[in-house]
C-alpha cells in the first residue's frame, strides 16, 4: 500500500470509495444509507476550494484507491483558523480492519504538522480517534457548532499549537448545508 496526496484524476475513485465505505443497510434503529452524503460532501468541498490539498490523501493498493481522508478549512469565531477539519475518512469495505484507516490518519496528522497547522478537529467515534492523540476539543477552549458532547467532538494539537487558540468552531460552509 502506498499513501500519497490525492490527484484531480482520483475524484471518481474517491467518490465511489466514499459511497461504498459509508453505505449501510437498514436496521430497526436507522434507515439504509447509500454513502452519497459523504461522497457529495467531498465533491462540494473540493469544488468550493475548501479542501486542504496537501492534507487530502489516498491509500493505493495494486493501482486501486482503497482509502481516502479529507481535510478542510476551519474557522474559530467566524475567522479562518490554522486548524484542519478532518473528515470524511473512508476505506473500502473489503479493506476495513486492515490498517488502511490508521495509516491514513498517521500520514495526514504528520502532513498537517509539517505544513504548520496548529491542530486537527473532528467529529468522530470516541473509542477510535483517541489512539491518534485526539481528545475533547472543549478541554482546549474550542466549542462545537452543535451540542455533540465532548466525547465525539475532538481535537489533536500539533507542534505549532501554542497559546490562545480558543473559540466557537465552524466547519467549511459545505458542512452546514448537509441534508443528513
Amino acid at each position: 500500500m502506498f499513501i500519497r496526496q490525492e490527484l484531480p484524476s482520483d475524484a471518481d475513485a474517491i467518490r465511489a470509495l466514499h459511497r461504498r465505505a459509508f453505505a449501510k443497510p437498514a436496521t430497526p434503529d436507522a434507515p439504509a444509507t447509500d454513502g452519497s452524503l459523504e461522497a457529495h460532501l467531498v465533491d462540494v468541498l473540493r469544488a468550493e476550494g475548501d479542501l486542504l490539498a496537501p492534507l487530502c490523501l489516498v491509500a493505493v493498493a495494486d493501482g486501486v484507491v482503497v482509502g481516502h481522508v479529507a481535510m478542510s478549512r476551519a474557522f474559530l469565531d467566524d475567522r479562518p483558523a490554522a486548524l484542519a477539519a478532518l473528515g470524511p475518512l473512508g476505506v473500502l469495505p473489503e479493506r476495513q480492519g486492515a490498517g488502511v484507516g490508521s495509516a491514513l490518519m498517521h500520514a495526514t496528522i504528520a502532513a498537517a504538522d509539517a505544513v504548520g497547522q496548529r491542530g486537527i478537529v473532528l467529529l468522530g467515534h470516541p473509542t477510535y480517534y483517541p489512539r491518534f492523540g485526539f481528545g475533547p476539543a472543549v478541554d482546549h477552549g474550542i466549542t462545537p457548532p452543535q451540542d455533540w458532547g465532548p466525547a465525539v467532538f475532538m481535537l489533536r494539537t500539533l507542534g505549532a499549537w501554542g497559546d490562545g487558540l480558543t473559540g466557537a468552531f465552524r466547519y467549511a460552509p459545505a458542512f452546514e448545508r448537509l441534508d443528513g
